[in-house]
């Protein structure tokens, strides 16, 4: 597929000539400069709760660089079992300054720093609410929690518990807590600092470890984030590598490194891509131009490399379809391959669905079941099977010395349920449903909504794929955010080519240049397209997204006005089943409100 995107390059894990920077590692800890802080307040909820005392400690590389202490008038007496708590009654801070003075201070005194504290999202609650009951703006602090990081490196044969005494008594801390802010603040230095000597080994020495710090990551899995270093922030595919350069996992993202780090994280948490990450080795980017030829890449390279641990889109030749067999008396068959002349819908998932689909035709018409291949003019007449005797089969085998030509009709309501209008089939499958609903028999109505629901959506997945797939060329754009242009060009609802313009280029000269430099793709016998199925159905979404302008199109591309997809929400079945259960009496603007969502879908065309 031509575009204007870069060659992919690989991310081997292994030395290469290119030698990078310390910087490249991110911030050494012992260069982050650190606002630990603690607050005493009113109550546990920020919502109705008040701050009555500020400690916190500005430290970097080991040295206090400073400190900020104040209570605070929270504009309310103290309850009487904070004050028994912290020592801080109702008279001490009746003469302190209100927060509105005090907050100031102590943002100036935070700037540029990343905030700390012991049970972080308590102090911070309150640090933000107070900011928005004041209207400032809160300047995004990075925070660090220390709970979470002692859990990960204390045991409880150490310590019963991670609360702020325990870790200070466990570490030594030159101060002991007594909840009063700044000898809670100071303490909690003294435990910042022991942990992080213990996060060291783990090789969390960089700020921008501490983000995953507290993760329950394996340390072989933790290791291989190095994977992630020099891969691009931009949209793409990346392929996990194992033993042998074998293609363990593919998949796409918005912003390749960013994607490729989480899977080092706790944020992964799928037992057989944390399995795939122990044994890789190296990630491959694919950089493109946009997500949606990075969506497309990505189908087509699971669908090449079959990778173990990708679950989706692996064998699009397992994908089945619903035939109406060409021969004198037409029957369903579910099948592998599209042939030509024959009608067909699909793609299916699977074979149950598709059987699904067939029952729901056989429910509402009388086409033959057996397999046999009958002659149009049969010699001697067979026997009629039971169902015809149950009036679910219009037994053609019986004529003898004439041809059926009733059954033709029967086929010909079966091809036009298939290929444009299924309307016979959704209203005898709605009435029965109904039927079955007044019985309250609700297990057999559930199982007929099921077969419909197969039927209508292979339908209106083969009738928008077969335009698409018989377009020789289409070209489309859609306009970017930074005001260029999104082209993309179609063959047989094949992604062939894309291209991104910038704002102030000609999109003409490049439409020309992709059109010329476009993928050849043979034509499919349609509805099948020349791709895999998710890919047609990636394209045809991006193609019916707001914005987009047909810039050229070498064949018809319509669907049906009655076709199929204006039935996917059922509303036939919910209207006949609505209708009967009102029963008579009822107002017409009942039936008619139910029926609005079917009536209007009725009238879409695709």
């Amino acid at each position: 597929m031509p575009s204007t995107t870069p060659s992919p390059t690989r991310s081997t894990g292994h030395p290469t000539a290119l030698q990078p920077s310390f910087e490249d590692l991110g911030t050494a800890l012992r260069d982050v400069t650190f606002v630990v802080v603690d607050l005493e307040t009113t109550g546990g909820r920020a919502a109705d709760g008040g701050i009555t005392e500020i400690g916190a400690v500005k430290v970097r590389g080991g040295e206090v660089l400073g400190e900020l202490q104040s209570l605070v008038n929270p504009g309310h007496p103290v309850p009487a079992f904070v004050a028994r708590l912290t020592g801080i009654t109702t008279s001490m801070v009746a003469t302190a300054p209100p927060v509105e003075l005090v907050l100031p201070s102590f943002l100036e005194f935070a700037r540029d720093a990343v905030l700390v504290a012991h049970n972080a999202p308590f102090d911070v609650g309150f640090l933000r609410a107070a900011c928005d009951r004041l209207g400032y703006d809160w300047p995004g602090f990075r925070v660090v929690d220390t709970v979470p990081l002692a859990r990960r490196v204390v045991t409880r044969d150490e310590a019963p518990n991670h609360k702020l005494s325990t870790l200070a008594a466990l570490f030594r801390a030159r101060v002991t807590p007594e909840h009063r802010a700044l000898a809670d603040a100071r303490a909690t230095v003294d435990v910042l600092h022991a942990l992080l000597e213990r996060l060291a080994p783990l090789g969390i020495t960089h700020l921008e470890d501490l983000a995953g710090a507290a993760d329950p990551v394996p340390p072989d899995v933790r290791r291989k984030r190095t994977l992630a270093d020099g891969l691009p922030e931009a949209p793409g595919v990346y392929l996990f590598r194992g033993p042998g350069d074998e293609v363990l996992y593919v998949g796409t993202s918005t912003n390749l490194r960013k994607r490729v780090r989480s899977y080092f994280t706790a944020a992964e948490k799928r037992g057989r891509i944390t399995e795939m990450v122990r044994i890789a080795h190296a990630v491959t980017p694919v950089v493109c131009a946009t997500p949606l030829e990075a969506s497309v890449r990505e189908l087509r390279l699971i669908a090449e490399h079959a990778p173990r641990y990708n679950r989706r889109s692996k064998h699009p030749e397992r994908q089945t379809w619903v035939r109406l067999t060409d021969e004198a008396y037409p029957r369903l068959s579910v099948v592998r391959d599209v042939r030509a002349g024959t009608p067909h819908i699909g793609p299916f998932t699977s074979r149950q669905t598709a059987l699904a689909a067939v029952e729901a035709v056989h429910d509402a018409l009388p086409l033959r079941q057996c397999t046999a291949r009958l002659p149009r003019v049969a010699r001697t007449a067979g026997s009629p099977c039971a169902l015809a005797g149950m009036g679910r089969c219009s037994a053609p085998c019986t004529a003898a010395g004439r041809a059926d030509d009733g059954y033709d009709a029967v086929a010909d309501a079966a091809r036009t349920a298939l290929t444009s209008d299924p309307s016979s089939v959704v209203d005898a499958l709605a009435a029965r449903v109904a039927r079955l609903a007044a019985q309250e028999r609700f297990e057999e109505a559930g199982t007929v909504t099921h077969r419909l629901r197969a039927f209508v959506q292979g339908a209106a997945r083969a009738q928008r794929l077969d335009p698409v797939a018989r377009c020789a060329e289409l070209v489309a754009a859609r306009p970017t955010p930074a005001g260029g242009w999104e082209l993309v060009v179609v063959k047989h609802a094949r992604l062939a080519a894309t291209a991104v313009t910038g704002p102030d280029e000609d999109p003409l000269p490049v439409v020309d240049a992709l059109r010329a430099t476009a993928e050849f793709v043979a034509p499919p016998v349609a509805p099948a397209p020349a791709c895999h199925p998710e890919e047609a159905a990636l394209v045809l979404a991006w193609l019916e997204e707001p914005g987009v302008r047909l810039v050229h199109v070498s064949d018809p591309w319509t669907c049906p006005v009655r076709s199929a997809a204006a039935h996917t929400d059922l509303g036939a079945v919910s209207t006949t089943v609505a209708g009967l259960w009102a029963g008579p009496g009822t107002p017409d603007e009942t039936t008619e409100h139910v029926a609005d969502p079917g009536s209007v879908a009725t009238m879409t065309a695709c």
